[in-house]
């Protein structure tokens, strides 16, 4: 296991001086989490709890929700920590019917639930989160031993449907894929954490690690494939080839089978992935790819909406810093001749304002915390 000692600061390591480093991410933060109602994320309730909105949508997410947790323990914010905790256990978990066990993807501000669906990538995040907050507070009693209720998350995801539970797993117990959504036959590459993987087989149930084992193997596995070999862009979802999944979806018509939104934190979590555990089964190229090809669009000053070959298939994208973020934190997988550019013009850009800042800034604050060496393992 890695201590905290041997995170690379590229910040560092490029010239900026530590001093500044403090300096800039205590503006971050203060921003998203204590700013003023046009660029806050993140609002305290009662006494005891908080959520982060998604501004672009006016609800809460598991993603979101598990990101401000993950945010918090790396900050080592443990009563902001506690407060999305309890709000998410409070309001998003679902205590009985085919998703019991799992939470609830998105809710309104005052805690009523819009769906009854979970997202897997919220669970991984819950769980994580949940086991570094155990390791760096300890734990409590209740909805507080950290331990236990991350051991119970992944319970769920891999064991619903086994034993007279109702639902099914969010992961395919086969080919160790995480799914699109629970019950699915597709997947999202950005779901795709095999560094959360490799520590989910070290703390999970002794029953279950096994699996986690594989999964972490089988996820930078599936990255070589999902990623194309001459852009490094996948897919926002995926078939379980790696092939972009064009099929129509019964609950909405946009399509997900180019290079947008969700599909830029992966080549930020090949990043993470190879800082924490330096594991290169060749997903590492896609870094490499999707920093060479993007730097272009990047010098302009305007991102492309993309075909995952490179074909351009509209003229804007819906979030620009977060592809600035994202591919900045790829150089913890690939340090090429653009890398050192895509730093700078990262730490040059400042958070995004307007409605649409939550997912941009949540990515944009991983990505500081990644590259000053302060996204660990705890």
């Amino acid at each position: 296991m890695r201590t905290s000692k041997e995170f690379r600061n590229i910040f560092s390591e490029i010239g900026i001086l530590e001093n500044d480093i403090e300096k800039k991410l205590k503006e971050i933060t203060d921003t998203i989490f204590y700013g003023n109602d046009e660029e806050r994320l993140y609002y305290p309730v009662g006494d005891d709890m908080g959520y982060m909105v998604d501004t672009g949508n006016i609800d809460v997410r598991t993603e979101g929700m598990s990101y401000g947790m993950m945010i918090c323990v790396q900050l080592g914010w443990k009563d902001e920590f506690d407060r999305l905790w309890k709000w998410a256990k409070t309001n998003m978990w679902m205590k009985e019917g085919e998703n019991e066990g799992y939470f609830a993807w998105s809710c309104a501000l005052d805690g009523s639930k819009n769906a009854y669906g979970p997202a897997p990538d919220g669970e991984e995040f819950f769980a994580m989160a949940l086991f570094f907050a155990s390791h760096r507070w300890g734990n409590g009693e209740g909805i507080f031993d950290y331990e236990t209720q991350a051991k119970e998350i992944l319970r769920a995801c891999l064991h619903k449907g086994q034993g007279g539970r109702l639902g099914t797993p969010m992961w395919n117990l086969e080919n160790h894929q995480i799914l699109f959504v629970p019950g699915i036959d597709f997947t999202d590459p950005s779901y795709h954490l095999p560094h959360f993987y490799e520590l989910f087989a070290l703390w999970a149930d002794e029953e279950d690690r096994e699996f986690w084992k594989e999964a972490a193997k089988a996820s930078r596995e599936y990255l070589i494939k999902a990623c194309h070999p001459v852009t490094g862009f996948n897919a926002e979802y995926a078939e379980f080839d790696g092939s972009p999944m064009s099929r129509k979806l019964p609950w909405t018509e946009d399509r997900h089978d180019w290079f947008f939104s969700d599909a830029y934190r992966t080549a930020a979590n090949i990043g993470l992935d190879y800082a924490w555990f330096g594991i290169d089964e060749g997903q590492c190229v896609a870094a490499d790819k999707v920093q060479k090809f993007l730097r272009e669009d990047a010098v302009k000053g305007n991102y492309h909406t993309y075909e995952i070959d490179g074909r351009i298939a509209e003229e804007s994208v819906l979030h620009p810093v977060a592809i600035t973020a994202t591919v900045a934190q790829s150089v913890l997988a690939a340090w090429n001749d653009t890398s050192k550019e895509w730093v700078e013009r990262f730490w040059n850009t400042p958070l995004r304002t307007g409605e649409r800042r939550y997912y941009d800034n949540c990515l944009y604050l991983f990505a500081f915390l990644a590259l000053s060496g302060k996204y660990r393992i705890w």
